[in-house]
């Protein structure tokens, strides 16, 4: 079940959005509007939420939230921009990756 994420997530959200890959949750995170979608099979599904909520596609970048670690990661399909400078999955861009963890550790970290 994919959520889009405002507030602090609930555990009820997290355990939904772990019920698709079970470990992890994969997102698309809205770096303007500082929330988040997750819990779909693709990244693009999360972000296709987000698109529908009203984001700006620019806006939009893939991670991974890793409950257990507390930890995110920047690898995503929808990363690559090569028109942005983002040739690879990865997010390059260290302070993208700043907001992203700042966003996902507010919304989901400790839960």
């Amino acid at each position: 079940m994919i959520h889009i994420i405002h507030k602090r997530a609930t555990p009820e959200q997290m355990q939904q959005m772990l019920e698709v890959l079970g470990i992890y949750i994969k997102l698309a995170v809205d770096i303007q509007r500082g929330i988040l979608a997750g819990g779909g099979e693709l990244h693009s599904d999360c972000e296709q939420v987000l698109l529908e909520d009203g984001s700006e596609q620019a806006h939009i970048w893939g991670a991974d939230w890793y409950p257990l670690q507390q930890k995110v990661g920047y690898e995503s399909l929808i990363n690559l921009r090569p028109s942005v400078g983002n040739r690879s999955m990865e997010i390059q861009d260290s302070a993208v990756r700043e907001q992203i963890n700042r966003i996902v550790q507010n919304l989901l970290g400790g839960v």
